[in-house]
């Protein structure tokens, strides 16, 4: 019967094949059954003695969080709550603060705050610990927890007590939640020079930097002298669309690879003929808390010579993380299945990405002192197959001689953003080089 079934399903060709894949199935799986034996006798040791009646959902749910999180950071199970969550978020519209957190040892740490939110106008840095919401002790309890309790209904308001490096006694921010529909590209013109800021890769990203880079050359009746790329504080997000807004300013050559468990299990992305920047020079600014989409964005046009990477190091988030929907579809298993490399074969995962030129946010007043969260500081991270040396993760918020002014010198000069600012007077010098030699070629734009 067995050999029936299986050739109806068009799995084997003899009968012959059934007892050597029975045999290496039993001796692959006789240390399975014994480990599975071990956690029923502990569910139902648990079920029989533990002070209160517990119910079996409860217990097989701690059991499935406890699995994933054993493997890395990223790797989790939505329950339906958490499903409607994410989709929502991708979908670049929810209630809440706009904060990117993560868990360490039991506590919230904030990773970055998404520029504009709430949470970035009310003060809360990457670093800070969030040990209560309004005013109860959140510790110990999961990611998703911690999330659903600071989203509410917009305009409604959340306490919450931060500790900060740096700050002898923890302190209270006061936050009133909106929608979270800040737009994933905006543009804007200085000095000639496009400036787009990116601060997420929904399923939007991609077509609306080519609206803000038409935009652009409307207002300025042509191409600009080059492009700025905002990258700052961008947690990431789709895979796709980091490959089509790179895409937008590339000519040719690997965008990204991710490589699965197996050696066959590669998938490489390319870029498309046609540079819609039409060539101009191109700045992309990283920050600690460019992560993940953000990062191969920066990689790519920094191995392909196509940008000047300015800022800091980045988060160093390598890898990928697959959504498999479970059951009826409401539920899903946010699974690691692959790293993700560069067009030059390096991973990012753990030592991030190195700018071309590092440039301190002078007109932060904490940037020296501020504690930075990046991959290499969440506990069970991958790690980098290649190795990071001591030198690339080390703190980066040091002084550097390059730029001695300071944050009143520079807030009397009207300057709020000096990394922004660098950038912009960067592209500004590269246009007068350019014109005292020969021009850029125009390369055909895509619309």
């Amino acid at each position: 019967m067995a050999s029936q079934i299986l050739r109806s399903l068009g799995l084997v060709s003899a009968v012959a094949f059934i007892p050597v894949v029975t045999a290496a199935l039993a001796q692959a799986d006789v240390s399975s059954y014994r480990e599975m034996d071990q956690f029923m006798s502990v569910m139902e040791r648990v079920k029989a003695e533990y002070v209160d009646q517990v119910d079996d959902a409860t217990l097989i749910r701690g059991a499935i969080d406890g699995m994933l999180s054993s493997l890395d950071p990223h790797s989790s199970y939505l329950d339906e709550r958490g499903f409607r969550s994410l989709m929502t978020t991708t979908d670049g519209n929810y209630g809440g603060l706009g904060l990117t957190v993560t868990m360490e040892d039991g506590a919230v740490k904030v990773i970055a705050a998404t520029r504009g939110t709430p949470a970035d106008q009310a003060g809360v840095r990457p670093g800070d610990f969030i040990t209560h919401i309004n005013g109860q002790l959140f510790f110990g309890g999961t990611l998703d927890e911690a999330v659903e309790r600071m989203r509410g209904q917009p305009g409604t308001a959340v306490r919450l007590t931060i500790v900060r490096a740096g700050r002898e006694r923890p302190f209270d921010v006061n936050i009133t939640r909106a929608i979270i529909d800040i737009p994933a590209v905006r543009s804007e013109v200085r000095d000639r020079v496009g400036i787009l800021t990116v601060t997420t890769f929904n399923r939007n990203t991609t077509e609306m930097a080519q609206r803000a880079m038409a935009d652009i050359e409307r207002q300025l009746g042509g191409p600009p002298l080059g492009y700025v790329i905002d990258l700052r504080s961008n947690p990431g997000g789709l895979l796709d669309q980091a490959v089509g807004l790179s895409d937008l300013f590339l000519e040719r050559g690997e965008i990204v690879s991710q490589r699965g468990r197996r050696r066959t299990d590669i998938e490489r992305f390319y870029a498309r003929p046609g540079d819609a920047s039409r060539g101009v020079p191109i700045v992309v600014l990283v920050d600690a808390g460019s992560a993940s989409a953000a990062e191969i964005v920066a990689a790519a046009l920094q191995d392909h010579r196509r940008a000047v990477v300015m800022g800091e190091r980045s988060f160093g988030k390598g890898s990928v993380q697959t959504l498999i929907p479970l059951g009826s579809g409401s539920t899903a298993l946010r699974l690691t299945t692959a790293r993700y490399y560069t067009p030059s074969g390096r991973s990012v995962q753990e030592g991030g990405i190195t700018p071309d030129v590092a440039v301190p946010q002078l007109t932060d007043p904490d940037y020296r002192s501020r504690n930075r969260v990046r991959e290499s500081d969440l506990r069970r991270h991958l790690v980098n197959e290649a190795s990071v040396r001591d030198d690339v993760i080390r703190d980066d918020g040091r002084p550097d001689p390059r730029f001695a002014m300071t944050t009143q010198e520079l807030t009397q000069r009207g300057i709020t953003d000096f990394q922004l600012h660098y950038a912009v007077q960067t592209l500004a010098r590269l246009s007068r080089v350019q014109t005292a030699g020969a021009a850029p070629r125009p390369t055909g734009s895509r619309r």
